[in-house]
């Protein structure tokens, strides 16, 4: 059976530590590393995913969160269609550095993008720092939306991109037609996974 297929720059932005590279491995690969490597530059990741007769293909890219790395983070921003930027809800700094990186998106040149605010760690939900109403605020003001994860304990991840190629459907070109291609997901909105209060 032959499917449209679209193609998507998504990037991850943020603080180091916020659990950007555990996101995009749970996503990818089902695989959350406990000891997960800082990311150094930036690294680049893909999955198809479909929504009825569309395939689109996600082209992930993982950005570093350390200052040094700030310009080479703005050159992965150009072209993006949308840019995911997250925070560790544990920490209100992680949070309050959102608006540097919005900033520095914008600085890319990017005119046309989607802006998804994420909160991370649900799983440490009793340590959370960052007050809801602030986190939907930013997410409201910067004409995003926000979605809360855990990617230690897979909850939310999948919804999460899900929401994004939704987003990006209407605004992006259709790129070829083609086969269905083997690594992908349907899109559809999972049912979420109870909160597990438990330290990580």
């Amino acid at each position: 059976m032959d499917y449209e297929e679209y193609q998507a720059k998504v990037i991850l932005i943020g603080e180091c530590g916020v659990g950007k590279s555990s996101l995009l491995d749970v996503f990818v690969m089902n695989k959350f590393n406990v000891s997960q490597e800082t990311t150094v530059g930036g690294s680049f990741k893909s999955k198809y995913i479909k929504d009825g007769k569309r395939n689109i293909k996600l082209n992930i890219w993982d950005t570093a969160g350390q200052e040094r790395y700030q310009s080479l983070t703005k050159m992965y921003c150009r072209g993006a269609n949308a840019a995911i930027l997250i925070y560790d809800i544990t920490s209100q700094e992680s949070f309050d550095c959102l608006k540097k990186w919005h900033q520095i998106v914008l600085e890319s040149g990017n005119d046309d993008i989607t802006f998804i605010v994420v909160g991370n760690k649900e799983d440490l939900i009793e340590k959370e720092q960052v007050k809801l109403e602030d986190a939907v605020l930013f997410a409201n003001k910067i004409g995003g939306y926000l979605k809360k994860t855990s990617a230690k304990n897979d909850f939310g991840v999948t919804e999460m991109f899900t929401s994004v190629a939704l987003r990006l459907f209407p605004n992006i070109p259709v790129i070829r037609e083609g086969s269905l291609k083997p690594e992908q997901i349907t899109l559809s909105m999972p049912n979420p996974k109870k909160k597990k209060k438990c330290c990580s």
